[in-house]
């Protein structure tokens, strides 16, 4: 008999996705949904689960941690999770494999992948060659992973070294609590032409229309969903971000990101 295997993906610029899908045609059969922000419980039916994220801010998205707290699954259900980051993960999969054992929950797998970075704050992805050398080494390793989940395997998850970890891991608790009003920094310029795709692609439903004009709502998560897919780049993050590239993954279009907002609203 085959074995079920489920996988939640939370992203706000397309590379998880990107890299859920990878996942998804290799693990033949596998379903791909979008991760709810569930606030009862979250009943799961597979044999295996694998929860695909972004890192924000060296941690987990508050989307991860609700998720997490709220699923139910059989016993005995095999987990692999994976970290997507521009970087490096830092404690982000120790984190993760702890609050799954707070709730008996077994990590048995825990990977980190780099790709361009979304995070336009600190500057754009990177030149285009630089980031499909990303892209070749993240596809190696999704096959990887592959094998390792089909094979059952229980293995050390990744992390950054020592210092990083404890030293991001204070940065991150340090700022985790700040984040849903961090979109205090966000404005549309004058390049704004009230199309509204920022309201519609936020999978917090964090951005309503005023006006013509997107206004925040103070529960954001860090995504930057809203900037990245402006078509007109008229959302900015502070007063640097004008000057940087905009970025979401090659292989994903609106369509997937307002299907994973759809997704959410029907939860």
């Amino acid at each position: 008999m085959s074995m079920k295997i489920r996988l939640y993906v939370y992203t706000g610029t397309g590379n998880s996705l990107w890299v859920a899908r990878q996942l998804a045609e290799a693990l033949k059969g596998a379903d791909l949904e979008f991760m709810p922000y569930p606030k009862k419980a979250f009943r799961v039916q597979a044999d295996a689960v694998g929860i695909i994220f972004p890192v924000h801010i060296w941690g987990l998205p508050m989307r991860v941690i609700q998720f997490v707290n709220h699923l139910k699954v059989k016993p005995g259900t095999y987990f692999f999770a994976v970290a997507v980051n521009a970087g490096q993960p830092a404690a982000t999969l120790l984190q993760l494999q702890r609050l799954m054992a707070s709730r008996t929950l077994a990590l048995s797998l825990g990977y980190s992948i780099g790709l361009p970075s979304n995070y336009i704050p600190w500057g754009g992805p990177g030149p285009i060659g630089a980031q499909q050398k990303l892209f070749q080494s993240a596809r190696k390793k999704v096959k990887a992973i592959v094998g390792s989940v089909l094979r059952g395997e229980r293995k050390r998850v990744e992390r950054g070294p020592l210092w990083q970890n404890i030293f991001f891991s204070l940065l991150y608790r340090m700022s985790f609590r700040q984040v849903r009003n961090m979109d205090k920094k966000f404005r549309a310029d004058e390049k704004c032409n009230s199309c509204g795709i920022c309201s519609q692609v936020c999978p917090a439903a964090n951005i309503e229309m005023t006006d013509g004009k997107p206004a925040w709502l103070h529960r954001c998560e860090q995504c930057f969903a809203c900037l990245q897919w402006c078509p007109q780049e008229a959302i900015q993050y502070g007063e640097k971000t004008v000057q940087y590239q905009r970025y979401h993954h090659p292989e994903v279009i609106l369509k997937d990101m307002l299907k994973q907002a759809k997704a959410n609203k029907t939860q």
